[in-house]
């Protein structure tokens, strides 16, 4: 089976990592990933792409010149045709709605990941009300988490065409990296606190500033590492600023290595006010680490207060605060914790059970087409 995932990307996160993993274990299980990437005329995002050839994935890039370029779709058309494609794969509200318009005249089924939407701080109205009515003509939509599948509902998807798959990831290369070097302090045995994802206002990232401030004036030997990139970022690093903390403040930008990255931490921060299924969070735990986590999303199936990692309510700085010192305080419950939840992703969220869930979805669509 031939399947072309398709994806307008906006750097290397959750849905991009999730993307790599569903490709590489696929291939394990037989079925070929075609990988479609546009490249967009103002914000040529092709980290994914290189990522994906690294792999051995086969890439097509999808030159696009603006929000409805006919000419794309003619590429993923064309696509279609020479190679030989059983099933289209869309990641997101642009890659939905080209998937849409491409498909249509050779009949292939169509199949979305949802992983947080619709959110109610978009700016693009339109793509998301298009996004709604293309949704409703996709075969099946595939949820991160009951509350996606709950918005998707909301949004008026008809529920037979909604399932839920969870996020998985390759638990083995997070559960056996070596550490690297990830800080520039000069003092010794420092505790590294650090948040992964994209720097945006939903990751909740100026709370775990205003919390770090505190932390510091009681654990001067604290870091804090702030991973990914962003519209935020400026805002942030400028909140930093004022209160102080700029030089235990470290904004690393987007790593390529994770699994190291993620060796060298104590303790692994995601304060957000809005979620789907967040991969930063399954990497943290199956490297092992403690976390400190809002129960939004599907966070609460990760995290099991005390046991699994530790829930503050969104936007409760000192409540964020007070879960960090404990951890900070605690080694021996950091490891328990760790240790817990890397179980739990290791039996739960890999990769290979999330390639298997989407290919019996694959070919149960195949082959109703193939009958039809």
């Amino acid at each position: 089976m031939n399947v072309l995932q398709l994806i307008s990307s906006e750097g290397h996160y959750g849905a991009e990592n999730m993307l790599l993993h569903l490709c590489s274990s696929l291939t394990g299980l037989g079925c070929q990933s075609v990988a479609g990437v546009f490249e967009n005329l103002h914000r040529p995002h092709l980290e994914v792409a290189a990522r994906l050839r690294d792999l051995k994935i086969p890439v097509e890039i999808i030159q696009c010149r603006g929000r409805l370029d006919w000419g794309a779709v003619r590429r993923i058309r064309d696509c279609i045709k020479s190679r030989k494609i059983d099933l289209i794969h869309a990641h997101g509200y642009k890659s939905n709605i080209y998937s849409y318009a491409a498909a249509r005249p050779s009949g292939v089924p169509l199949v979305a990941t949802c992983h947080n939407w619709p959110g109610k701080t978009i700016s693009l109205r339109l793509y998301y009300k298009l996004d709604q009515l293309v949704l409703r003509r996709f075969d099946r939509i595939a949820a991160v988490s009951n509350q996606v599948v709950e918005s998707l509902r909301r949004a008026r998807i008809p529920a037979s065409k909604i399932c839920l798959v969870a996020n998985g990831i390759d638990v083995w290369c997070f559960a056996n990296s070596t550490a690297s070097p990830v800080g520039n302090s000069t003092q010794s045995n420092p505790v590294r606190i650090a948040t992964v994802g994209r720097l945006v206002p939903d990751k909740g990232l100026r709370f775990l500033l205003l919390a770090a401030r505190e932390i510091l004036n009681r654990c001067p030997k604290t870091e804090f590492h702030v991973i990914g990139e962003g519209p935020e970022r400026p805002e942030l690093e400028l909140l930093a600023g004022q209160l102080g903390i700029e030089k235990e403040v470290v904004f690393r930008g987007i790593q390529s290595d994770m699994p190291s990255i993620y060796a060298s931490l104590d303790i692994f921060a995601l304060p957000s006010l809005n979620e789907g299924m967040p991969l930063a969070l399954l990497e943290a735990m199956a490297a092992g680490k403690p976390v400190v986590a809002t129960p939004v999303g599907a966070i609460p199936s990760l995290i099991l207060q005390n046991q699994t990692g530790l829930l503050v309510e969104p936007r409760d700085t000192l409540a964020l605060r007070d879960a960090l010192l404990r951890l900070i305080d605690e080694p021996r419950l950091r490891l328990q914790i760790g240790q817990a939840g890397q179980r739990l992703v290791t039996e739960q969220f890999s990769a290979r059970a999330m390639a298997g869930n989407y290919l019996k979805l694959y070919q149960e669509l195949v082959a109703h087409r193939a009958a039809a």
